[in-house]
């Protein structure tokens, strides 16, 4: 069967008719009007309708066509016509024509389908969709192949090749060479869990898949290339969010000789023409800020600017306040800042802000709680105005800016974090409610001078990674205060509050890459072990150099607005990191594992990992919603251990407990009081380390999800 002439449907037009044309591709929809049979003939670039009159058509292309059905493969000839005057499908980009079939096969059937994939009516007055929305996205993934059918789904993917595309053309006509990296490499920390590949040639050791290709595109620039990129996939086994996947795309880029302006100009220039291919039209150059900036003013390195309502230090203004919950804090050297909800009082009523964001909402982003006032003609009002001098209340509106219909939500902290990241989370749930986020608007910006360290449970970690340059190199790398005073010379490239990429200079020197090695508590055998063969690399000429690296999924699906950017990869994971396609990861052979040297799967035999214990301590955490370290993993065994040596115990000592009442606890039930009569606060729980594990807090509790969700 000869497909040489075959013409794509979506290109046929007016030009085209009395040609005779052949087609092929899927039944979109069928509609029969008695005698008059018609389809629409469905391929990649679009849809046509094709008729099949009794008349005109032989009775067997005719009874062959009575047996179509949704999605069937199909061969079709014909000739274009123009359609009858009124008949037209301005939903259509071929809707002025039609193709009077005269042949056809039927390449393929198809069997009834899961969920309906036509996205386009028949009907001449109307553009009804088919009920793809509702369906459901397990349904959809487990049936990807027929989920990418939906022209929808088809033109997002089309989209993302020409963003693809546009990159290649642009970093090319920037003298930038393309150059992969291995895929298989060795395992080196870089802030998130390796997935990690068995080799079968050297029994008990193993391959890492990239995280990113961080220390390889630096080893292409000591080797001379100056000019590296790579669209590339990268592994993270990290925890999982419902917008995250274990495998990503992103395009990661390299240069020597260069400085920090130098990434900002080119990748300025690079988003303003990607986002363009969505028709988004970005104003260079973007706007900068630092880190400390960001989280003193949004609460978080991942500004969204699309709407204001930064915040508004107002610490200073009640160091003599009368208010004694303000002034206990100012006297503890805590922070009180705030945000002011312009024009918002009549959307939200004292019920709201009092039992809702002060006792509810607020307590769970960290805070104790939060304080309100809203401008009424001119005043303040609020159940605690009555606290503050007529001074203090006047500056408190000049501080804030305030007119007729604010309405100031404050929160007071001895933390300064707390305030910030309770406020910033106030911020945007507060936005988020009443609808002051605008839609289609697009602001970068990029985030610069993060700190270099930070504190971690062993000790100082990296923020971005070790290999960063930091803002000064005389420091001592004992001394960590000294080291957590250290700024970086990196950026982040943020966007409507979605981090998109990040990047920074580099080391380039062998004996300041140790010191922070040092500084971050590795051993000499430890570096040489992990990271010999990089450290050999910057001991021979090793020029200036940075990069940055943007993660792909998530840049297309901002360009295409989707809510997900499972939307635009064609086979991705659940939220869940399973593959409902697939069914990965799946079980392997036990011959498989035997030739890897993990077991052969005999009942003496166990893959690393799946000893009950460790199911055991899986299931506790998950069901108590409490995220255990490494750390604390020993402590928990063997309490665990304890309790069941306990219940043990005592089921050998009581014999048979089916008859017996159950007991519900070990002590009496009597009443026991702390010794004295002054009420007190635990240290632990006053500087809130005792709920730092907490996935939430409600009212200085903590708040344990529901076990059955």
């Amino acid at each position: 069967m000869n497909f040489d002439q075959r013409i794509f449907c979506g290109s046929l037009n007016t030009d085209h008719t009395g040609q005779h044309v052949l087609l092929a591709g899927w039944v979109d929809a069928l509609r029969d009007h008695g005698e008059i049979l018609f389809i629409h003939l469905r391929d990649r670039t679009g849809i046509v309708q094709v008729v099949f009159d009794p008349g005109k058509t032989s009775p067997q292309v005719y009874d062959t066509a009575a047996a179509l059905r949704n999605e069937h493969c199909i061969r079709v000839t014909g000739t274009v016509i123009v359609r009858e005057p009124g008949t037209e499908n301005p939903h259509l980009d071929t809707g002025k024509i039609e193709v009077a079939a005269d042949g056809l096969d039927i390449l393929s059937s198809a069997v009834p389908l899961p969920f309906p994939i036509s996205e386009k009516s028949m009907m001449a007055g109307t553009n009804e969709a088919g009920a793809t929305d509702s369906v459901n996205e397990e349904l959809r993934l487990q049936y990807r192949f027929l989920d990418l059918r939906r022209p929808s789904m088809q033109e997002k993917l089309f989209k993302r090749h020409q963003i693809m595309k546009c990159i290649r053309q642009f970093l090319e006509d920037h003298g930038f060479y393309e150059v992969e990296t291995p895929m298989l490499t060795r395992s080196t920390p870089e802030g998130a869990r390796d997935y990690l590949v068995p080799s079968r040639h050297y029994p008990g050791h193993f391959y890492a898949l990239p995280q990113s290709p961080q220390l390889f595109k630096q080893l292409l620039m000591v080797a001379g290339f100056e000019r590296y990129y790579q669209i590339v996939r990268c592994f993270r086994d990290e925890d999982l969010r419902p917008n995250r996947q274990p495998e990503f795309t992103q395009l990661d880029l390299e240069a020597a000789f260069i400085d920090e302006e130098f990434i900002y100009t080119l990748f300025e220039d690079l988003v303003k023409k990607i986002f363009a291919v969505g028709e988004i039209q970005l104003s260079t150059p973007f706007p900068r800020m630092t880190w400390q900036d960001a989280m003193e003013t949004t609460g978080t390195d991942r500004p969204d600017l699309r709407f204001g309502m930064t915040f508004v230090d107002a610490t200073d203004l009640f160091t003599n306040t009368g208010y004694a919950i303000f002034k206990q804090i100012v006297d503890r050297g805590g922070c009180i800042k705030g945000i002011n909800v312009t024009g918002q009082s009549d959307k939200l009523s004292k019920n709201v802000l009092q039992n809702e964001y002060a006792k509810q909402i607020v307590p769970g982003f960290g805070a104790r709680g939060m304080t309100w006032m809203r401008v009424i003609d001119g005043r303040l009002e609020s159940n605690i105005v009555q606290f503050f001098n007529e001074t203090e209340q006047q500056q408190i509106m000049d501080r804030f800016n305030t007119r007729d219909g604010d309405v100031l939500m404050i929160i007071a902290d001895a933390s300064r974090h707390t305030v910030c990241s309770a406020l910033g989370q106030l911020r945007l749930h507060v936005a988020h409610r009443l609808n002051l986020i605008p839609e289609k608007i697009y602001k970068p910006v990029w985030v610069t001078d993060f700190p270099l360290f930070e504190t971690g449970a062993d000790g100082l970690t990296s923020c971005h990674h070790p290999f960063t340059m930091p803002s000064a190199t005389d420091f001592d790398p004992d001394n960590e205060e000294q080291c957590l005073a250290l700024t970086s010379r990196s950026y982040d490239l943020v966007m409507n509050g979605e981090e998109l990429g990040g990047g920074s200079i580099r080391i380039n020197d062998r004996t300041l890459q140790n010191k922070i090695f040092q500084a971050l508590g590795l051993s000499p055998q430890e570096v040489r072990d992990k990271f010999g063969f990089f450290l050999k690399g910057l001991s021979f000429g090793t020029p200036p150099h940075g990069g940055i690296a943007l993660g792909m999924d998530r840049v297309v699906s901002l360009i295409l607005g989707t809510a997900s950017i499972r939307e635009v990869i064609a086979f991705p994971k659940n939220r869940r990191a399973f593959c409902p396609l697939t069914g990965a990861p799946s079980d392997v052979a036990d011959t498989q594992l035997a030739e890897l040297g993990l077991g052969a799967g005999g009942p003496d035999q166990s893959v690393p990992g799946a000893a009950p214990e460790a199911d055991l301590m899986e299931t506790l955490s998950w069901v108590s919603r409490i995220r255990v370290s490494e750390n604390e993993q020993a402590a928990v065994c063997r309490a665990v251990t304890d309790a069941q040596t306990m219940a043990r115990a005592m089921e050998s000592h009581v014999g048979n407990l089916q008859d017996r009442d159950p007991v519900y606890a070990v002590f009496s039930r009597t009443g026991g009081t702390r010794e004295g009569t002054r009420p007190q606060q635990h240290p632990l729980a006053e500087n809130r380390d005792l709920l730092k594990n907490a996935p939430e807090v409600s009212g200085g509790y903590f708040k344990v999800a529901s076990i059955l969700e």
